[in-house]
């Protein structure tokens, strides 16, 4: 059975399987035990998890919402995509950190799933090609091939709202999200000296990322930054990784790609920010690969674009 300390104030994630020691602050990894619970499906009331907040010094109440479902690079999987919704605890909002096109071969069915459960959107770097509002001449051959088949693909009303995303960051109910970086929307955040500076000028104290396809983030408080690496010791099947967020600590957490994973892992990865318990799960989910694979090569795309699904790469 796992079990996480209660809250802890050194500035790393202390979790503790029942028959391990604790992690040392000096570690960069957060083991994520096969046997921890993990129960798709839950659907608690709404009304359970949503606090109600009179401020006096606004003429309105605001609403704090407790969990957040954050996904980012759906890349036009489907099969992924509907895997990680059906898989998915409770949860009171959705944000998407962009790139719900691009790659995949489903492009007007993940943006039509993503427009329905959708509260907060950044726009990424593929939604950007193939809405045509900026080039492909940074791409790759075959992410740029893909581009051209997603714009022609697309159904005008998809096309426009695409075309429409904001660009990031932006500020959703107490956390700041964007695609690539809060500092510059298509860069890739990959070293820890990287994020560490990105979250000295991030200007809020959690952030949310995509892009990098990488699961994990960054981390800075208690004048230590450090990076954060869930290491699931289940590579098949349902897992989830749960930390618990310091006081004092700034935070940049990338939930991983829906449908495109680049961190070794093939299985779909999306997390949840639990505002109320003060804690951050990371998931992993198994999906249809072949299924995925086999729509992209029917639509003629490179074949490098479904191989690489099945090797989280």
């Amino acid at each position: 059975v796992f079990r996480s300390d209660s809250r802890v104030s050194a500035p790393f994630f202390v979790l503790t399987p029942a028959t391990s020691t604790p992690v040392s602050a000096s570690s960069t990894h957060i083991p994520c035990p096969s046997t921890q619970p993990f129960v798709p499906h839950e659907r608690l009331s709404r009304i359970t998890r949503v606090k109600v907040v009179a401020d006096s010094s606004i003429s309105s109440y605001t609403v704090l919402l407790a969990r957040v479902l954050v996904i980012s690079d759906i890349h036009a999987n489907m099969q992924a995509l509907d895997a990680c919704m059906n898989a998915a605890p409770a949860h009171d909002v959705v944000w998407n950190l962009g790139d719900v096109v691009g790659y995949g071969a489903s492009p007007n069915e993940t943006i039509q799933v993503s427009r329905r459960i959708g509260q907060c959107f950044v726009r990424g770097n593929h939604d950007k090609a193939c809405s045509g509002i900026s080039d492909a001449r940074d791409f790759n051959r075959a992410a740029a091939l893909s581009a051209v088949w997603t714009r022609e693909a697309l159904s005008p009303d998809n096309l426009d709202w695409l075309k429409e995303l904001p660009a990031g960051p932006i500020k959703c109910d107490g956390a700041q999200i964007a695609h690539g970086s809060p500092l510059d929307e298509d860069h890739y955040l990959l070293d820890v000296v990287d994020g560490c500076r990105t979250l000295a000028d991030a200007g809020a104290r959690l952030n949310f990322f995509g892009h990098t396809h990488v699961q994990g983030g960054f981390a800075d408080g208690d004048g230590r930054c450090y990076r954060i690496l869930p290491d699931y010791l289940d590579a098949d099947g349902l897992a989830n990784c749960t930390i618990e967020l310091v006081n004092d600590t700034e935070y940049l957490i990338n939930p991983g790609s829906v449908g495109q994973p680049r961190d070794g892992d093939a299985r779909s990865s999306f997390a949840l920010w639990d505002s109320d318990a003060r804690t951050m799960t990371f998931y992993r989910v198994p999906y249809d690969i072949p299924a995925a694979q086999q729509l992209i090569r029917d639509a003629g795309m490179h074949e490098w674009l479904a191989d690489r699904l099945a090797l989280g790469r």
